[in-house]
């Protein structure tokens, strides 16, 4: 029995995983989408990738110039050296010979002249890919829709069977005869259909996208790919990727290196679990975050932070101002930091940029912690899209599975009192809660934490003082003689001496 033969690679990496492995050899597929999704990108992709491979390539192109098809491939620093492009018929020479003819039409005529020249170049040149593009061409030279269906039929039993992997391309123009029946009897005829889609946002760049139709006898990832193009050619990010491998929980705690957190988290975080920091802006959320990311460090492991609202300026000068070894940790790579601006990022390509920075670097360091910070600003960067916290939460449990402690900060509107309020529930997609707060005593404003939550074992139930100083976090008694601490307006009962001590007037 023979053995399958191998895919032929699309010369997009992420499109091959979607498609799982590629396109079938020798066999043809459709690739369409209105002007400027990224075709004839994606097509010179596939070529170039072929002949990387030492495989034939043929471009035949109906509605471009070879110096538009350069222009395009120098635009991504590529050369089309090695690749045999075959242009329209000569236009003034098609001219003269259809004044010779009165008994057909010219477009009779045109399209047979055409075909003619493809099949003569492909049969001399033997070529292992082949790009056709476009279908809005011979939809045009057909003028009948019988006409157009039976020469793609005859286009297709020409190339299969000659070891060529055909792609075509259709912008889905070409008049009256670009409607729906059409496109699904081209649809039914090819072996695979990837549609290239894009919209406009309110904000930002537009938004482009691939899904994949049809691939007949192959199982692929359904649903919208996001796509963004830029110089170095066509990027996909799958909406999500198979994963085999499982990991297996040891049950180990990971240590925020402080020993004081480490008791009120009942010994420290699980690893795989997700922790949602909540509390008002400024409270200290983000450097609890950056004090598991500095003994992650400490440890030999990486950490990374994807950074929606704060520059890297403001976070370096934060984390220097607490006494972390930032630069150091960031210089030897064991912290990593993404900055992602509004309007530029989509929901696949943030997953994809997650799954790529938590794999194991060049020496083998794994990644530990991954704080992303803030959900506000993941919301905010993204205000076109729906469903952005069932795609987040996708995101935190393939965190989960790869042993990963992630931190989802999220700032509370208003600073103290019963005023306060989440800008949305997100507390059942963590495993723990931990919650901030300032309150008033004597005249001055503190700060408390407490563990609300905490799904895989035991924690303090205390509400304990929190002071950010310049040695780091210091995480002071139960506040037992507080009441009224989470709502910010408590009531004193007990002594100022066991509060911590800050210096000045409070003294």
């Amino acid at each position: 029995m023979s053995q399958p033969e191998q895919p032929v690679s699309t010369g997009i990496d992420t499109l091959d995983d979607i498609m799982h492995g590629g396109f079938t050899a020798d066999r043809l597929y459709l690739i369409e989408g209105y002007p400027g999704t990224g075709k004839t990108t994606l097509a010179i992709q596939f070529l170039l990738d072929g002949a990387a491979k030492g495989e034939r390539g043929l471009y035949v192109s109906l509605s471009e110039t070879r110096e538009e098809l350069e222009g395009v491939a120098v635009s991504h620093g590529w050369s089309l050296e090695g690749i045999d492009i075959h242009e329209l018929v000569d236009q003034e020479k098609l001219t003269q010979e259809q004044s010779q003819y009165t008994m057909f039409e010219p477009s009779e005529i045109e399209l047979g002249v055409t075909i003619d020249g493809v099949l003569e170049k492909v049969q001399a040149i033997q070529p292992q890919r082949v790009v056709f593009d476009s279908l809005s061409e011979m939809r045009l030279l057909a003028q009948s829709p019988l006409r157009y269906r039976r020469q793609i039929l005859a286009l297709k039993q020409f190339f299969v069977g000659r070891g060529c992997t055909t792609i075509m391309l259709d912008d889905k123009s070409g008049g009256d005869m670009a409607v729906d029946l059409n496109d699904q009897q081209l649809q039914s005829i090819a072996h695979g259909v990837i549609r290239l889609e894009q919209s406009l946002n309110h904000y930002g760049a537009e938004r482009r996208y691939l899904r994949v139709i049809k691939h007949r006898g192959r199982d692929f990832i359904g649903g919208t790919h996001d796509v963004l193009l830029k110089r170095g050619g066509m990027q996909v990010y799958p909406r999500k990727t198979v994963e085999t491998a499982q990991w297996q929980s040891s049950g180990d705690l990971i240590s925020s290196g402080n020993t004081e957190l480490d008791a009120l988290l009942g010994g420290g975080l699980m690893e795989g679990t997700s922790t949602l920091l909540l509390g008002p802006a400024g409270v200290g959320k983000s450097s609890t975050a950056t004090q598991f990311a500095i003994a992650a460090a400490e440890r030999g492991e990486r950490a990374v932070f994807f950074e929606f609202e704060e520059s890297q300026h403001a976070f370096l000068q934060r984390s220097r101002g607490l006494g972390f070894e930032i630069d150091r940790h960031i210089e030897s790579g064991l912290i990593e930091l993404h900055q992602f601006s509004a309007g530029e990022t989509t929901p696949a390509g943030f997953a994809s940029q997650v799954r790529q920075a938590i794999k194991p670097d060049t020496q083998g360091r794994k990644a530990t912690i991954v704080t992303i910070d803030s959900l506000n600003g993941f919301l905010n960067s993204m205000p076109h899209e729906q469903f952005l916290l069932i795609q987040l939460n996708d995101i935190l449990q393939m965190l989960g599975r790869h042993g990963i402690v992630s931190f989802l900060i999220t700032a509370q509107h208003g600073m103290l009192g019963t005023a306060m309020k989440t800008p949305l529930d997100a507390s059942y997609m963590a495993d723990n809660v931990l919650l901030f707060r300032y309150f008033e005593s004597a005249g001055a404003i503190r700060q408390a934490i407490s563990m609300v939550k905490k799904r895989t074992g035991k924690h303090e139930h205390t509400i304990r003082e929190f002071l950010l100083t310049d040695r780091g976090l210091s995480i002071g008694n139960p506040l037992a003689d507080f009441h009224g601490v989470l709502s910010g307006t408590p009531s004193y009962r007990g002594s100022r001496e066991d509060l911590i001590h800050r210096g000045g007037t409070d003294a």
